[in-house]
Formats: structure tokens, sequence, C-alpha cells
């Protein structure tokens, strides 16, 4: 079964090894980008160099279109013959907002209330950040469904850290 996997940084190292993914996608701040680790093809790894902000006001790379419009992008070059890896510093914010992102994109207009329900039982800690689903809501054309279901999923449990999460491709095992 493919899947998306989310993870914070310090999980990379044993969820590539675990689940050996063809594709990965980094989000962190420009100071603290990683190079592609081993077990990764340095073509397959998508890095957006973004601070985990929700108003571009406060902070000198924030989430912006090109950023989204570059994920989406690698989200449908990606096959999903094998799984596809998001992490950002902890696991809770930029990554889970990517994964989101990328599911709504896969599945299509009006999964966006379900994908963000199956991401909260999945990942009790996600935050999605606010701000990328936002401008994805707007990029794919939805109309606010995003950002409302986001919204209601609320914060999560405050944690440190995530754990990995495993978002299935199918919908029936989310």
């Amino acid at each position: 079964m493919s899947m998306i996997l989310v993870t914070p940084l310090s999980a990379i190292e044993t969820t590539i090894r675990h689940y050996r993914p063809s594709h990965m996608v980094t989000l962190l701040s420009p100071e603290h980008m990683i190079e592609t680790p081993p077990g990764v093809v340095p073509d397959a790894h998508l890095r957006l160099g973004i601070n985990d902000i929700v108003d571009p006001a406060f902070g000198d790379a924030p989430p912006a279109v090109e950023h989204i419009d570059r994920l989406i992008g690698f989200g449908r070059g990606w096959d999903a013959d094998a799984p596809l890896l998001v992490h950002c510093w902890a696991g809770i914010s930029r990554s889970t907002a990517a994964a989101y992102i990328l599911l709504c994109d896969r599945f299509g207009p009006g999964c966006e209330t379900d994908l963000a329900k199956a991401l909260r039982r999945r990942a009790p800690h996600a935050f999605p950040n606010p701000l990328m689903v936002q401008i994805a809501d707007r990029t794919l054309g939805r109309g606010g469904r995003m950002a409302e279901a986001v919204a209601m999923i609320g914060r999560g449990v405050i944690v440190a850290e995530g754990e990995c999460v495993e978002l299935p491709l199918e919908r029936e095992a989310l």
C-alpha cells in the first residue's frame, strides 16, 4: 500500500530505512536546510526553505504561492509506487500541512473535510500550517473548504515533536 509519511527531522533516517520512500519533501527554515539523505535520489527530493509562520509579515521566509506550486507539482510527479516522505523540524505543522495539501490534490474536490478528519485521527498532534493551507486552497480552487476543514480539526494535542504518521492513499484505509 502506498502512502504519504509525515515525520520530524529527527526520524528521517529511521523512516527511510524502514519504509524506503521513493520521494521526499523537506520543509525547513532556509538556514536549517539539509542535504539529501542516503536512500533518497537527489532528483526525488524537494527542499522548500520556509519558516513555520502563519503571517507573512513575521518572518524572512514565509510560505508563498511559489512554494505551494512547487509542492503540488512535485506531488503530481510522484507515481505512488513507493511512499513519499514529508518532514519538517517537528513533524507537526509544515509537514502535516504539506501532506494534507498533497492528499487534497490527489483525491480531488469535495474531500477536504474527510481528509482533515483522517489527518486528525492518524496524527492527534497535527497542526497544519494555516498559511500553507490557505495558499493551497486558492491554488487548487477549493473555495475555502481546505482552510475551513483544517480550522475545524483545531490545534491538536500539544507535543514537542510528532511521531511517524502513515497516510494511506486508499480512501477507505484513511
